[in-house]
C-alpha cells in the first residue's frame, strides 16, 4: 500500500456481491480507492452530507434499477464508511441520518479509549 493510502473503516455494511451487481461492486471499489489515495470526489459521485456531520458524505452508485448509497466520513487517518443502503427516496431518511450519527460517535469514543 502506498504510504498516504488511508485504511478503510467499515462501522456498517459491504459492497458484496449479491445484492450489489459486479459492476456496481467493481465502480463502489473504484471510488473507494480514489478515497483512500485522497483524491475529493464531487457530483456525480459523491456529495457532502453535513446533516450527518463534519467531513460526511454519500458515495453514489448507480446499479441498473438499484441506486446504492455509502455514507462516509473522511479521517485524517481512514475513510469510516458508516452505512451502506439501497435509496429507495428522493431524500436520506432521518432514521439513516440518525443511524450514521450514532455510529461515528461511537467510533469516535473507541478511538479516543
Amino acid at each position: 500500500m502506498h504510504g498516504e493510502d488511508r485504511p478503510l473503516v467499515w462501522l456498517h455494511g459491504e459492497i458484496k456481491s449479491p445484492p450489489f451487481s459486479a459492476a456496481a461492486r467493481l465502480d463502489a471499489g473504484v471510488l473507494l480507492r480514489r478515497l483512500q489515495r485522497g483524491e475529493r470526489l464531487s457530483m456525480p459521485h459523491s456529495r457532502p452530507m453535513p446533516t450527518i456531520g463534519a467531513r460526511c458524505h454519500e458515495l453514489r452508485i448507480n446499479d441498473g434499477h438499484v441506486t446504492w448509497r455509502i455514507f462516509y466520513r473522511v479521517d485524517p487517518d481512514a475513510i469510516v464508511i458508516a452505512e451502506v443502503m439501497k435509496k429507495k427516496t428522493q431524500s436520506t431518511p432521518e432514521a439513516t441520518i440518525e443511524t450514521c450519527r450514532s455510529r461515528l460517535a461511537r467510533y469516535g469514543r473507541h478511538k479516543e479509549d
